[in-house]
């Protein structure tokens, strides 16, 4: 066993790419916790009442907050300009 050893790459790339790698990871914790949340609950809100999966609504509410957040950054961003 003379002479040097085998290089090894510095840097690693997977096979698939950092973004379908990153996506894939999301997928799979995405669809972990809609199984994990599939319990049906109820909504009420003065007389109107609504059954829905706790997943969804969880995704529901963070895209309106997220909608909100946006809409609220580009209402102060336009202001201070």
């Amino acid at each position: 066993m003379t002479g040097a050893p085998a290089k090894i790459s510095a840097r690693f790339r997977p096979p698939l790419g950092w973004k379908a790698l990153g996506g894939l990871a999301a997928a799979v914790l995405g669809l972990l916790f809609a199984v994990q949340n599939a319990a049906v609950v109820e909504i009420r809100f003065l007389f109107w009442s609504l059954a829905v999966s706790r997943a969804v609504l969880v995704v529901l509410l963070l895209a309106v907050g997220f909608l909100v957040g946006w809409i609220a950054h580009g209402l102060f961003s336009r202001r201070k300009a």
